[in-house]
């Protein structure tokens, strides 16, 4: 038999070449783009860093390389550095014992005054930190131990970011049958703090873990909040950054700027691996109350 020739397949062909050399012109297009935005952002960054480790920014790199810089800011600057952790810290604690509540409460509760609340607790987000810290300077300002304390600060830091822990956990929390659970988890035996703490909280994890980083990468880099509320003892990482721009050498502040990142990127890092909130593994609700609860 004669082989049977299809007209049609070379046309085939070559639209399908002319498809893939479209696609690719258009992927590194984009690609080309992307790169550009990267470098128009990073850029910047980089020569923030290259003249906190050069001796004199304004000669170069041929002016020679040097750690100095960082060594005199952690002399000049360690207290502010400390007291962000710490304020951080803080602040990432009051948030998961007052937004995972709160989430679990409002996710129970669906109704037209549970989304007010909800809308309430979101407030400051839309609202500007300059107009945060005012507020609370006009209502707490009196209180003068409290005001020069960097309980203030923590004040101001708990109103702005807990917001973000509760929509993370209530993200998790809405994504699953939290009722048939504990309805299981009851009727086995399980009072209420038994079910909150081996059902609820377990299967919040991601959520939890998601906001956690999230409160500490803000609070840690908060500053129109902390700028407003701040006293000369109890300046955190961010105001002392714009001291440092302010009243020092360009060295000392970009040397600044290198102990923010190396503080920074990690908790950024962790907040691209970790900040999407996974919904809960599927599992037969028998097998995920016996595990938590275990059988009566």
């Amino acid at each position: 038999m004669l082989p049977v020739r299809l007209p049609g397949r070379r046309l085939l062909l070559q639209d399908s070449g002319w498809y893939k050399m479209k696609h690719s012109y258009r992927f590194y297009l984009q690609l080309g783009f992307t790169l550009l935005v990267c470098a128009f952002l990073i850029v910047p960054v980089i020569m923030s860093v290259m003249a906190g480790i050069t001796e004199n920014y304004f000669r170069g790199i041929t002016s020679g390389m040097t750690l100095r810089w960082v060594v005199e800011v952690w002399d000049l600057y360690a207290d502010t550095i400390f007291l962000s952790i710490l304020i951080s810290i803080a602040c990432l604690i009051c948030t998961i014992v007052l937004g995972v509540p709160a989430a679990y409460v409002l996710s129970k509760r669906q109704g037209r005054v549970a989304r007010m609340i909800e809308e309430l607790l979101t407030l400051p987000i839309a609202i500007p930190g300059l107009a945060i810290a005012l507020a609370l300077i006009i209502t707490f300002g009196g209180f003068r131990d409290f005001r020069s304390s960097w309980l203030f600060i923590l004040v101001g830091h708990v109103l702005y970011t807990l917001p973000f822990m509760m929509r993370s956990v209530l993200a998790v929390m809405s994504s699953a049958d939290f009722k048939s659970l504990e309805e299981g988890a009851a009727s086995l035996g399980a009072g209420f703090w038994r079910r909150f703490f081996d059902i609820v909280i377990p299967n919040c994890r991601s959520g939890i873990v998601a906001g956690a980083l999230m409160v500490v990468t803000l609070s840690m880099g908060e500053f129109n909040i902390t700028w407003m509320l701040h006293t000369p003892e109890s300046k955190t990482l961010p105001v002392g950054l714009a001291d440092s721009y302010a009243s020092m050498r360009l060295e000392i502040g970009s040397a600044y700027t290198i102990v923010f990142l190396l503080m920074i990127i990690p908790l950024l890092i962790g907040l691209q691996r970790y900040g999407q909130p996974r919904s809960i593994i599927s599992k037969p609700v028998e097998e995920n109350i016996i595990t938590n609860t275990g059988k009566s």
